[in-house]
Order: C-alpha cells, then structure tokens, then sequence
C-alpha cells in the first residue's frame, strides 16, 4: 500500500492527512503508543485543526478503520487475482497476491485493523466494530469464487465458503503476528504457503509440477 503522508505530507485535505498519518503510526508502533500530537506533525496540522475534524483520539481511530477499508477495498478490486477464468484459481490467485505484497518492512504490509483489535478489542467497543467490519467485510468479498470453486468441483462438507473466507483472514493475520513477533517478514510468508496446501487439499487441486517454490 501506498505511504502518502511520509512522502507528500502537504497533500490531501486535513482529514485525509490525519487518517493517513493514523494508519502509518499505527501500523509501527500500535494504538496506545500513537499520540495526538505526533499525528498533527506528521499531518502538519495544529491540535485545533484535529479536534474540528475528531471528537477524540478513539472517533480518529474508528475514522482510520474506515478509511483503512474503504482504501484498501479499492485497492483488491483492482488487483490481477480477480483475472483468471477459473474460480479456484482467482481463490489461489488472491493468496499468491497476498503473499507477493509482503514487503520487508513490518510496518509496509501488516494490517491496520488487526493490529488495532487486538489493543482495544475491549477497552473500546467503537473501534473493535470498525476493524471487525473491515476485516469481515473483505473477507466477504472472497465468498463468492469460494462458493463457485466448490460447485465446479462437486465439493461438500462441513465448512462454508463463509467460514473458509474468515478462515483466510485468520491466517493472514496470525501470519503478521508472527512476522512481528520474529521480526522476519519470511514467516509471514510461510504461512500463506500453508494457507495455500490447505486450500488445495480442500478441492483436490495439486500444485502444478513447474510451480515455482515460495
């Protein structure tokens, strides 16, 4: 994903910049350690402008959720793993693409949503339901091709195209939590390689003998 407020921190309305200086802060360095005052810097803006456009630092945090889904959102729409004909392949096609947008920074590639659920899941009811919403919502978006996949290849059982979404999206975040927590890019990685063999093993779809090796 693009970094706007690092590069072009004139840019863009006041409210635009906040947001963006939000997913930056958040995303290296967590919620509770991102101040009011480093966001005005890094959006150079004053403490007045923010407080016209926030009511306080948790309204900044459901705005950046928001923000972060409705960005996000066009970014995956746009993406070529919505390209192949075959609906397991656009399913495989979008873990492939996950996984080739781990950059090496931490900070570049891990998800703004998750990583502000897990300090507020409970001190702040309005934040965690703006992240679940984003985090369900583009899990969501993956539904259908999962549901088609499973129809073109007769396959039944006790799962859902629903909980298989969801399950993506478990994997994805378990596997930034990882990278962090090794602070080694590569383990996240790993597990979408997995992410990848499960879903396979699900549709009885071996992996090609020329695939390349992740």
């Amino acid at each position: 994903m693009p970094r706007p407020t690092r590069q072009h921190p004139e840019s863009g309305t006041a409210r635009t910049r906040l947001l963006d200086a939000a997913r930056d802060s958040i995303r290296r360095s967590g919620y509770a350690a991102t101040s009011v005052d480093e966001l005005c810097q890094a959006a150079a803006v004053t403490k007045g402008a923010f407080f016209h456009h926030f009511k306080s630092k948790e309204a900044l945090g459901v705005a950046a959720a928001r923000h972060w889904a409705e960005t996000t959102s066009a970014f995956f729409a746009g993406a070529p793993y919505h390209a192949p004909e075959d609906p397991l392949d656009r399913v495989l096609a979008y873990v492939d693409f996950r996984r080739s947008i781990i950059a090496d920074g931490l900070a570049e590639f891990t998800c703004l949503v998750g990583t502000m659920v897990q300090e507020v899941y409970e001190s702040s009811p309005a934040i965690r339901d703006a992240c679940g919403a984003s985090i369900f919502g583009h899990a969501s978006t993956l539904e259908a091709d999962i549901a088609a996949a499973m129809r073109s290849r007769g396959i039944a059982g006790d799962w859902t195209a629903q909980s298989l979404a969801r399950h993506t999206q478990a994997v994805l975040q378990g596997a930034f939590v990882l990278a962090k927590a090794g602070n080694d890019p590569q383990l996240a990685r790993e597990s979408l390689d997995h992410l990848e063999r499960y879903i396979r093993l699900l549709f009885n779809c071996h992996a090609p003998e020329n695939s390349h090796e992740h």
